[in-house]
């Protein structure tokens, strides 16, 4: 394919991809700049979360002078946030789209996968990605999170592995889905002792920008915005785009969601049973992708821009059929047209608004996947060798 080729500058390579990659998230973000305040509203937010720290002013009231909606996530998001909240606006947010377009980047390339399959994958997630980009979200950062945390942990480095699972927890929930690599840890102890080390650290962190008594209060503050966050999502069609939003609003049962988690908890506990399995690059891997769709899917605050996250998982568990199957190339394209597109200006009017949005279908073809996965994952014979 064209766009998996690479141009070469004297002892430097760089792949089309990333030059399409780039692209789009330029465009993507220079497009909602251009449209004025109320299209960068995400960042508007985010970059208050910072000055609102040290200010010491609520993180999750009302400010309709500043932005509209509130902020939902944790008070150490204001460290991440600090070095775009203090440039321009319309700069810094330009700079946080490039630079969670790159944290993604790298850590698919990062993958003990082909270069060839690193460029499929991220032309799988190449829309999601700018969707993501484009509503200037954290959605690809935590993505990348929790691929590096696997690789950490897969190449014995637990110390780096925790930081990246703690940060993700302390800053959007999503990244304590990494903790189920500690069955992948060569040294469980190192494991849970460097996760304590870093959920003290980074627990703290916030404070040397503000006071003990303000972010111990904005924690508790947190807790309650999340559980509120959680029941207004229940009865949104732009939130809870997840399985138990299919349910909802498929075959409008309500208030189950322990019926679904639960068993979905139990399935991502169950393959590593199998001992003589999870040795193998193929299975671990293909845990990775399991982890990166269920987080979203099973999740009540999901949303379009969250998809980059299970669309990476996606394209991983694509990758991974080693054999050519036509079914497996069209549950791909199924993940693409209704996922991917679902929201965007290609899919039509009716199918989005008609269908697909209110009746949560794009959360379809990742389930399907997940399914599959957890198929594989719990009757499939890994075998040692490269991946393709």
């Amino acid at each position: 394919m064209l766009l998996t080729k690479r141009i070469y500058f004297g002892q430097r390579n760089i792949s089309l991809i990333a030059i399409l990659w780039g692209a789009l998230a330029a465009i993507g973000v220079l497009l909602k700049i251009r449209l004025g305040p109320g299209s960068i509203n995400n960042y508007l937010i985010f970059e208050n979360v910072f000055w609102h720290t040290l200010h010491q002013t609520n993180l999750y009231a009302t400010y309709p002078a500043e932005y509209f909606d509130t902020n939902h996530y944790g008070p150490l998001f204001s460290f991440i946030i600090a070095p775009f909240a203090v440039l321009p606006t319309n700069i810094g947010c330009f700079l946080w789209g490039i630079a969670n377009m790159i944290f993604l980047f790298y850590a698919v390339r990062k993958l003990p996968i082909s270069f060839k399959s690193q460029n499929i994958i991220l032309l799988i997630t190449s829309v999601e990605m700018m969707t993501s980009i484009q509503n200037v979200q954290f959605n690809p950062a935590v993505a990348a999170g929790i691929i590096l945390s696997f690789l950490f942990v897969k190449n014995g480095k637990d110390i780096w592995a925790t930081l990246f699972i703690a940060a993700g927890f302390f800053i959007k929930i999503y990244g304590i889905a990494g903790l189920v690599f500690f069955f992948f840890s060569q040294n469980k102890m190192r494991f849970i002792v460097s996760m304590i080390f870093w959920t003290v650290v980074l627990f703290y962190l916030p404070m040397l920008i503000s006071s003990p008594s303000f972010i111990f209060h904005s924690y508790e503050q947190w807790y309650r915005s999340l559980v509120q966050k959680n029941e207004t999502n229940s009865i949104s069609l732009m939130q809870n785009i997840s399985v138990m939003g299919l349910m909802r609003h498929v075959f409008k049962i309500e208030r189950f969601s322990m019926l679904i988690i639960i068993p979905a908890a139990f399935l991502y506990i169950l393959p590593f049973a199998r001992t003589a399995q999870r040795q193998w690059l193929d299975f671990k891997l293909s845990y990775l992708a399991f982890v990166l769709i269920g987080v979203v899917i099973f999740s009540s605050s999901a949303e379009s821009s969250t998809y980059i996250i299970a669309m990476t998982g996606v394209g991983l568990w694509y990758i991974l059929q080693k054999e050519f199957h036509w079914q497996n190339l069209m549950l791909m394209i199924f993940a693409i047209i209704i996922t991917s597109l679902a929201n965007t200006d290609l899919m039509p009017d009716y199918l989005k608004l008609q269908i697909i949005r209110p009746y949560s279908l794009k959360v379809l073809p990742c389930l399907v996947t997940w399914c599959v996965l957890a198929y594989q994952l719990l009757k499939k014979d890994f075998k040692p060798g490269v991946v393709r």
